[in-house]
């Protein structure tokens, strides 16, 4: 009886491994095919960390979700995994995983443009209460891999829902939307600032329409657009640094989106 029970156990952990590795290996292939690979990524988002981006100038780290929310590559910007906050590596996925979950075909809703809606009162109040994180996909595997192109997220479906700056959604040059970004590290309105930049490096950034003064879906600063509006229903906090709005001038200035040549 032990030894059937045995090879029941067994079978079933077989089982169990070689559904993961064929759902991660689809994930790899098919669900992220059209979106950017470990090393673009990482380029791209170097290199917008590099410019001024209104927050306190630190390492960054960048997540790609498919459409199907499944991850598709993790880096950072650092020297390593611990040059970064920590925490900001789920965090990232989080907002990844949000733009992807709340954008649409002919809407785009950046992570930034929910903080508004979600207070008390709002039209949205308590989305950020669903969709937890998959916390066994978030922190299982080698942390030595975190951020590196075997990042144990990879293949897996993260969830989270985050309502402040650093999501969003993935646009190809057919203003089709195949996935979403995410980017923690600075403040929130810093985050949002390095994704923008680094979505259109990628040149991901067709998008089709969104909540902004500007129709698009950057962010809309309370107290900087006008009220009533559905910028201002839309609205995020100014991220001052010692009492000093050192972002909201960068924001209004990043590189316009792309519009889809005209056949």
């Amino acid at each position: 009886m032990n030894t059937i029970l045995l090879r029941t156990s067994c079978l079933t952990a077989l089982t169990v491994v070689t559904t993961t590795a064929v759902a991660q290996g689809e994930g790899q292939g098919s669900a992220c095919a059209a979106l950017p690979a470990y090393s673009q990524l990482k380029t791209a988002l170097t290199a917008a960390r590099e410019q001024a981006n209104g927050g306190f100038n630190l390492d960054m780290w960048g997540t790609v979700v498919s459409r199907d929310g499944i991850v598709c590559a993790v880096a950072f910007t650092g020297d390593d995994r611990g040059s970064q906050w920590p925490g900001s590596r789920v965090i990232s996925a989080q907002k990844a995983n949000t733009a992807n979950a709340f954008s649409l075909p002919t809407l785009a809703l950046s992570t930034a443009n929910l903080y508004a809606a979600v207070q008390p009162g709002g039209s949205l109040y308590g989305l950020q209460h669903s969709n937890p994180v998959d916390t066994l996909v978030a922190y299982q595997g080698n942390a030595s891999r975190f951020g590196l192109a075997n990042d144990p997220m990879v293949g897996s479906r993260i969830g989270g829902v985050n309502v402040f700056g650093g999501g969003l959604a993935l646009y190809d040059q057919n203003q089709q939307l195949i996935g979403a970004i995410g980017v923690s590290g600075d403040t929130s309105c810093a985050d949002h600032n390095i994704a923008w930049r680094t979505r259109h490096t990628l040149n991901l950034d067709f998008v089709p329409a969104g909540v902004s003064a500007q129709g698009d879906d950057n962010i809309n600063y309370i107290g900087l657009v006008t009220e009533p509006s559905l910028a201002n229903d839309f609205s995020h906090p100014i991220c001052a640094i010692a009492g000093e709005d050192t972002v909201s001038d960068i924001s209004a200035n990043l590189p316009p989106i792309q519009e889809p040549e005209e056949e």
